[in-house]
């Protein structure tokens, strides 16, 4: 038989697990629907939407998943920010779904699979190897 004091102490216990696993829960990156690169919002926006079509212009850093190691980024010295169409291929999936619904100011970190990044090729010039996933945060400036 517990002693009344030990129960106690194992339901503290179960349900410090409980609200831990619901933390760890909470944590998960959003998905986007029907492709299988995730995001997590580092900053909310509160200007325009990006939406299909619209020329957007970001500033943008990608590092090789596996690696950690940067391969560009618009903030570094001699870059400018990035303009594109959204959401009509003009960019790798990942980036193009990736960045739709995002508001102007909005800071998003991308996490984008080999498939929906450069796939099995990869971008040896940049230094992502092949079937290397990426990760890019991405800040929305403006968007037309």
């Amino acid at each position: 038989h517990l002693v009344e004091g030990e129960l106690q102490k194992m339901l503290i216990a179960r349900a410090l697990l409980i609200l831990l696993l619901v933390a760890l829960g909470a944590a998960e990156l959003a998905k986007l629907d029907k492709f299988d690169t995730k995001f997590e919002v580092k900053k909310d926006g509160s200007g325009a939407v990006v939406q299909k079509g619209n020329t957007v212009t970001v500033h943008a850093t990608g590092t090789v998943k596996e690696t950690g190691k940067k391969f560009w980024s618009t903030k570094d010295p001699g870059q400018s920010s990035f303009t594109y169409q959204a959401g009509v291929g003009k960019v790798i999936v990942g980036w193009d779904q990736g960045c739709l619904g995002m508001k102007v100011g909005e800071v998003r970190e991308l996490h984008i699979p080999p498939h929906e990044g450069y796939g099995e090729r990869g971008f040896p010039a940049w230094g992502i190897p092949p079937n290397g996933g990426l990760v890019f945060e991405i800040e929305v400036l403006n968007v037309k």
